[in-house]
């Protein structure tokens, strides 16, 4: 990988990085519960308690942010540190689509249920040109059992929601292609990355399922973003890094993290050239020189 340096330490399982207009960063914290803001200087401190297990976030309209949170998250102490695990813990609450103000903290619940049917597990969301965001829904695992995930699309003023693609298995990361004609979904368990043709804001062609590209042995794609040149950006979890896939699926690059928990991508600067990895067993994001500029997100600020 090319030259680093740590951004911050420290963090309760960092996911969902927002690089903002000032040079901080917003993160939710997994196992803390909470987003947090990371100043230039590295020093983190408290936006807003969103309880349960915050796992992905997206700036939103009126400077707002809208997070995923999957419920609650089970974790182990090994060597010091806190490692996740898969299956959900017994006290874990239904999952949920929250919107913070960063101002005050206060967190608003939009989104608890979709045709009817409890969310499940809320993994990573991704706003659209037209007011509406795509996320997925990971699904709990328990002991015995694991759900079948799916793909939603909601209006952002907590108005309208709907099932889009399902069943999924371990759908996880999600994006948008620059012109946002194709969505791109990543599969943790199955290792795929999956895109689908867009039809309409909050619709996918029929017949458009295509296998952009698979993981190799011992990589589990997480949540992913997408560059201005059109690729998709994949961090991988077992053997850390960021899996570069060309916007045709035609050359898959690795760019190796030392976390074995490397969860996220996201970019910034005045170029946005920086891009922001979190890192969920160290509990630290990197920045590292992008050789292109970033996808530019709706409602960054």
């Amino acid at each position: 990988m090319s030259t680093t340096r740590v951004v911050a330490t420290g963090l309760a399982v960092p996911e969902g990085p927002i690089a903002l207009h000032d040079g901080s960063l917003i993160v939710v914290e997994i196992l803390g519960g909470r987003l947090s803001r990371i100043e230039p200087d590295g020093s983190a401190h408290l936006v807003a308690h969103t309880g349960g297990g915050p796992n992905g976030a997206a700036p939103g309209p009126n400077k707002t942010i809208y997070v995923c949170n999957n419920g609650g998250s089970a974790w182990i102490e090994r060597d010091g540190l806190r490692v996740p695990i898969a299956e959900a813990p017994p006290d874990a609450r239904p999952g949920s689509i929250q919107r913070v103000d960063p101002r005050t903290g206060a967190v608003t619940t939009l989104y608890t249920e979709v045709d009817g049917n409890p969310l499940r597990a809320p993994n990573d969301l991704v706003f659209d040109a037209h007011g509406g965001f795509w996320f997925t829904d990971y699904g709990k695992v328990h002991a015995r059992t694991r759900d079948r995930g799916a793909v939603c699309y909601a209006r952002a003023d907590g108005s309208a929601i709907t099932e889009v693609i399902a069943p999924l298995d371990s759908p996880n990361g999600i994006g948008l292609s620059p012109d946002e004609r194709f969505l791109y979904v990543a599969e943790t368990y199955t290792g795929n990355i999956l895109r689908f043709g867009i039809d309409t804001p909050g619709c996918v062609l029929p017949a458009t399922e295509t296998l952009l590209a698979r993981a190799a042995a011992g990589r589990y794609p997480d949540s992913l973003a997408v560059d201005g040149a059109g690729n998709v950006c994949v961090a991988t979890a077992g053997s850390g890094g960021i899996m570069v896939i060309a916007a045709d699926g035609s050359t898959v690059e690795y760019i190796e993290v030392p976390d074995p928990l490397t969860s996220n991508i996201c970019f910034g600067g005045a170029d946005l050239c920086t891009a922001y990895v979190t890192c969920g067993l160290a509990g630290s994001v990197l920045a590292l020189r992008w050789p292109r500029p970033g996808k530019a997100l709706h409602h960054a600020y």
